[in-house]
């Protein structure tokens, strides 16, 4: 059963129910890391005044939860880290306090990849997130907590963070919706950061019209301006997309025939661009840690050591190298797209999968590319064949 309340669509089980929910099926599913019962329950309480009394919020009584490297007041802010446990937010967020002075009522912070850095939310510290609609496969990353506790009906809308991917890949292994806004739309004050050049905060939701709700709660949205112009790469066989992603995305292609079509060659390669993108992203991650990566050094993981000395180990002029591809990259995807273009891809070239030990590095070619542009980006699913079948696109 579902309610509309001012343009979202919410459960209509009390507060209460909605924590009963994630007590029993979270044990499973590693979704939440801390749960803020007595505060929501007593924002409960206000949103039921409010709603006697006439004057509820764009958000009022609405179930929002918070990637955990987002600063919920009063709850710990650890990134996903060990090496950050002990350390509690004083103030909220910008973008939550936007959240909850609309009405949200914040159930809690979500699990997610060590330190934002992978898209597995295999979390050595908090748990192994669970994909709500397959046992043992991933949520995707990093943003998995926020994609799982959507997808299952633990929150009706999540935050999350995005650097190369970490709203769009959760959001399509889960077929739920999620967007990453122009670089700088939503401020990022109260985020621990991964990558001050690459990050945004941005909602995941259910539909296309939450999204766009919430969305408007967290910025303000320009006037609605239809593309004139379908962008598409003109290739991407390296990547060895999955059949079903493939057939998902020539059915987009399908269903956009009536759009002008041209095709970007990149100059680089997808592999090439993606780790660019990763030794500048890491790179930035080392420095935000600080001395925390040696006086914390047993608290950071074997991964997240394993990359953060990777990206560390690259010479000046590797780093050089790097940032030569990202520049000529978002050069031409600005240009190539300009006021009226849309470039389609798929969101990943896998749906989601077993959680390994050796996650496929793809994961990011695509999602990686709006990023690096700084330009906004959406994840739609797309349900081929039975209903229960979901392909994202």
């Amino acid at each position: 059963r579902s309610i509309w309340v001012t343009g979202v669509q919410t459960c209509a089980l009390p507060i209460s129910q909605h924590l009963a929910r994630i007590d029993r099926y979270d044990p499973a599913l590693k979704a939440y890391i801390d749960v803020d019962r007595d505060r929501a329950l007593q924002a409960a309480a206000e949103s039921g005044r409010r709603f006697a009394n006439g004057n509820a919020r764009a958000l009022e009584g609405v179930p929002i939860a918070v990637k955990a490297n987002i600063a919920v007041a009063g709850l710990e802010w650890n990134a996903g880290m060990q090496a950050r446990r002990g350390i509690f937010a004083e103030a909220d967020a910008e973008a939550v306090a936007r959240l909850r002075a609309a009405g949200a009522i914040i159930l809690g912070t979500l699990n997610m990849h060590e330190a934002a850095l992978g898209a597995t939310t295999d979390n050595p510290w908090f748990g192994r997130a669970i994909n709500p609609h397959r046992a043992g496969h991933t949520p995707g990353g990093s943003s998995g907590g926020s994609g799982a506790a959507v997808a299952a009906g633990l929150c009706v809308a999540a935050l999350g963070t995005d650097t190369l991917g970490s709203i769009r890949i959760p959001a399509a292994y889960n077929g739920i919706y999620g967007i990453k806004p122009t670089q700088g739309a939503i401020s990022s004050a109260g985020l621990v950061p991964l990558s001050d050049q690459f990050d945004s905060i941005g909602p995941l939701a259910r539909s296309l019209d939450d999204l766009q709700t919430v969305l408007g709660v967290l910025m303000k949205l320009d006037e609605a301006v239809r593309p004139q112009r379908l962008l598409v790469l003109d290739t991407f066989e390296d990547l060895r997309c999955e059949h079903s992603v493939i057939s998902a995305y020539e059915r987009a292609l399908r269903l956009l025939v009536e759009w002008p079509r041209s095709s970007v060659k990149l100059q680089d390669n997808a592999a090439s661009i993606r780790s660019a993108a990763f030794v500048v992203a890491a790179r930035e991650l080392i420095e935000h840690l600080g001395s925390m990566r040696s006086e914390c050094a047993h608290a950071i993981s074997p991964e997240l050591t394993f990359m953060l000395n990777h990206a560390d180990s690259r010479s000046d002029a590797e780093v050089a190298d790097a940032n030569a591809v990202l520049a000529r990259t978002r050069e031409m995807l600005r240009e190539c797209i300009g006021n009226d273009g849309v470039l389609l891809t798929p969101t990943a070239p896998q749906a989601a999968f077993t959680h390994t030990a050796r996650p496929p590095v793809t994961q990011a070619a695509f999602t990686a590319l709006a990023n690096i542009a700084g330009l906004p980006a959406l994840s739609i699913y797309m349900e081929i064949g039975r209903a229960s079948c979901r392909e994202r696109v």
